[in-house]
This record gives structure tokens, C-alpha cells and sequence, in this order.
């Protein structure tokens, strides 16, 4: 067996913890897979009075003279965050040190640059960790469908807003008291936004868009909506239609009005049927759901969060980059061939909800349809339920353009007779009420 390969690892909280210790506890099967060992060379901190559990010689807070280090080879990353993250990276791959991270944030915002910058030095760059945690996923659309022809990922990609939705769907809860409850489990941060606000979801489809269309995509590329919005009252309509609502990440090929191949990329929350593979995925759970030309329908289900199966990521990917430097080669790189226009959320078609108290008169129905057909959207169901001042219109869409349909929701709210739009959803999936 050969020399060691010397890691540096930058962060060690709830993740980094667990790198460590599947390093040390997994060593001799790391180095019979890889063919040499795998050496922890230091580690970088902010608080070294925090970790009296690592040995004082791995140590530092300088991270920027730990990446320096001419006696290591691959650098992981746990910090998270843009910067000095992106700087540190960087220099790590202009030295000539392969990377790993989990960073979704940076990935999404500009991994672009660091793409660019492993081409240019030769090394490598994984990041199975950045997007549903312990699920392997990333390295399926870059290489196991890599002669295959993705049309379409939809998922499930955040923990916290899944258990929270979950919650609401199973007990009837309102969005706070779930949220409280997912934060006293753990579930969700003291400052819940990235997570409830769609952001960290909305980074993870940039990621799986650029993938699997070959196209680069940012995290300012994807029409973001939160849950924060979502009502009891919502989650009641849905179950009337027997569906459930999920905060989704959907990347999909799609046509513009010139009839060019283009890609749409949004997370929202959304009514899904029942009978979707997706809508049985509980509790903190991740789940993605990819459809493919010859493979066909794949569904990768599993823990997207948590130390020990975010480590479990980054770990496979520390096998498969050394590896790559033990034969002297570099793994896939970036795949941005197509580089197809990513399609605003206005020209994406897509098919609505929306519930609407109204005034129990005769020619509310017919204007409300009427509303509908002057932006060319057609109704695919519409009921009535209550009477009198508690009368509501319930009616789900066929496809139309989301701002066709955005246009004639504003138009039925400055109706006299409509008091106001009680729910407006998106709906995915085939909808039989």
C-alpha cells in the first residue's frame, strides 16, 4: 500500500464531527477501497476550545494556511456560506488539491467559477452532500444517466418544510404551531427562512437542474414561493380533492412560445395527488422523482439531512476522488453543453387551485368562468360549497401559463361580488375530484 493522501477538513460541526469519526472508526476499509490511507492533516475551526476531542496537533483556525499546506491532497469543506468559503476553495483548487464540499449555497450561487477553476487545474470537484443528504443522487444524473435524456426531477428536498407540511396534513395544525413543533424536535433552525422561505430548496434545484440538463443554472434562476403562506384551510382543500401539499423542487425541460428546447426550474408549494410516488413522503424525509427517456420513471428516496448521513455523502465522495489521485486521473467533470435558456416562471405552464369566497347570487358562476376564458384558461372542475355568506367557489385549471392564470386570479379579486381568494395553489400531477 502506498502513501497516505492528507485531508484537510475546513469546519467540524455537526457534520465535520462525523467525518471525523467515520475516518478514524472506518480506516482500515477506506484505505483497502481506496489502495492507500486516508490521513486526517487538520482540521480548521473557529472555537478550538470547542473540540478538546480532536487531537491538539490537527487543530487550527487558520484555514487559509491549512488549504496552503503542501502535504495535502484533498480538502473537504463543511462551513457552508459564500465567502472566505469560496476564496479558501479556490486556492485549494489552484494549488492542485481536489475538493469536496456540501456547500449548496456556493455551488449554486457560483460554482460555475469553481467548475472552471478544477478544469483548469485538473482536480477534482464533488459535492454528492449539497443536495439530499445521504440519498445518492447527484452521481446518478451525472453519470449512471449520462446516456439517457432527463426530462424531468421533481422532489422533495427539505427536511424541515416536509415534517412541517406533514404535521399540518396529519393533525390539521395551522403552519406556526407546526413549526414550533418541528423546531422543539430539532426539525427546524432557531431562524427557520432559508428553510420555510424555499430558499435552501431553491439552491439544491439549481444544482440538479444544472445536471441533469447540462445547462448552468443559479439559485437567482429559480422562481422561489415559501410555505409560510400555506393555511389549515389549504390542506382541508386538499384532502377534499385527496391530494397533499409538498414543497416542491421541479426542474424540467420545457418549449418556449419559438418552440426551442428550454429548462424551468421553481419551488413552490403545490396540491399532489395521493396516489404520487412523492406524496407518501413523511415526516423529515427528501425524495426525487426523475423521468428519463429510456429509464423511466427512478425515484431516489432517504435521509436528506443529519451528520451522520450527510457525512456518509461526503465520505463516497472522498472515496471516488482519491481514487481519482491514486490513478493519477480525474473524475466527470462539469456538463454545460447545452446551455439551454432557463424559461421565467410566467411562461411556464402550469394549473391552479383557487378557492373563492363569494356572494350566493345568481351570474357568479358565469362571470367567475368568464374571467377565466378572457386569459384563455380553461376550468377542468369547479363546485360549489356552503350557501348564503358562506358560499365558496372551488375550481382547479387545465395548463395555462402561470401569468395568464396569476392575471385572472388578480381579476376575480377586484370583482364586486368575490369577498376574497380564500386559497390559491398550484397543482401538480392528475387531479380527479
Amino acid at each position: 500500500m502506498g502513501d497516505a493522501l492528507r485531508i484537510a477538513l475546513l469546519g467540524c460541526g455537526v457534520v465535520g464531527s462525523q467525518v471525523v469519526r467515520l475516518l478514524d472508526e472506518q480506516a482500515g476499509d477506506l484505505a483497502a477501497r481506496v489502495g492507500v490511507p486516508l490521513e486526517l492533516a487538520g482540521v480548521a475551526v473557529r472555537r478550538p476550545a470547542r473540540h478538546t476531542d480532536l487531537p491538539a496537533g490537527l487543530v487550527t483556525t487558520d484555514a487559509a494556511g491549512l488549504v496552503a499546506r503542501g502535504d495535502v491532497d484533498i480538502v473537504v469543506e463543511v462551513i457552508g456560506g459564500i465567502e472566505p468559503v469560496r476564496s479558501l476553495l479556490l486556492d485549494a483548487l489552484a494549488g492542485g488539491k481536489s475538493v469536496v464540499s456540501a456547500n449548496k449555497a456556493l455551488l449554486a450561487e457560483d460554482g460555475a467559477t469553481l467548475h472552471d477553476a478544477a478544469a483548469k487545474a485538473g482536480v477534482d470537484l464533488y459535492y454528492e452532500a449539497a443536495v439530499a443528504g445521504a440519498i445518492p443522487l447527484l452521481r446518478p444524473l451525472r453519470e449512471s444517466l449520462a446516456g439517457d435524456r432527463i426530462t424531468r426531477v421533481i422532489g422533495i428536498v427539505n427536511g424541515t418544510t416536509n415534517f412541517i407540511l406533514s404535521r399540518m396534513d396529519a393533525t390539521g395544525a395551522g403552519f406556526d404551531e407546526a413549526l414550533g413543533e418541528a423546531t422543539e424536535l430539532g426539525y427546524a433552525e432557531a431562524d427557520p427562512t432559508a428553510d420555510v422561505d424555499g430558499f435552501d430548496a431553491a439552491a439544491k434545484a439549481a444544482i440538479l437542474a444544472g445536471l441533469a440538463f447540462h445547462t448552468r443554472v443559479t439559485a437567482s434562476d429559480v422562481y422561489r414561493e415559501g410555505i409560510g403562506a400555506v393555511s389549515a384551510a389549504d390542506v382541508a382543500s386538499a384532502k377534499a380533492m385527496n391530494c397533499t401539499i409538498k414543497l416542491l423542487a421541479i426542474c424540467e425541460r420545457t418549449r418556449g412560445a419559438d418552440g426551442t428546447e428550454q429548462v424551468a426550474v421553481r419551488v413552490h408549494p403545490a396540491m399532489l395527488p395521493r396516489s404520487h410516488p412523492l406524496a407518501g413522503v413523511g415526516d423529515a424525509f427528501n425524495a426525487v422523482f426523475v423521468e428519463a427517456d429510456a429509464a423511466g420513471s427512478l425515484m431516489f428516496y432517504g435521509r436528506g439531512a443529519g451528520g451522520a448521513p450527510t457525512a456518509s455523502a461526503i465520505l463516497g465522495d472522498l472515496v471516488a476522488v482519491a481514487r481519482n489521485r491514486v490513478r493519477g486521473s480525474r473524475g466527470t467533470g462539469e456538463s454545460s453543453y447545452a446551455a439551454l435558456r432557463v424559461q421565467p416562471m410566467g411562461e411556464v405552464t402550469t394549473r391552479y387551485h383557487v378557492a373563492l369566497d363569494v356572494a350566493d347570487q345568481p351570474g357568479v358562476l358565469a362571470a367567475v368562468a368568464g374571467a377565466f376564458a378572457e386569459q384563455g384558461v380553461s376550468i377542468q372542475t369547479v363546485r360549489q360549497e356552503g350557501r348564503g355568506d358562506a358560499a365558496t367557489l372551488v375550481l382547479v385549471t387545465h395548463t395555462a401559463t402561470d401569468d395568464a392564470l396569476s392575471r385572472t386570479v388578480r381579476h376575480l379579486a377586484d370583482m364586486p361580488f368575490v369577498r376574497r381568494a380564500a386559497s390559491v395553489m398550484r397543482v401538480e400531477g392528475t387531479v380527479n375530484e
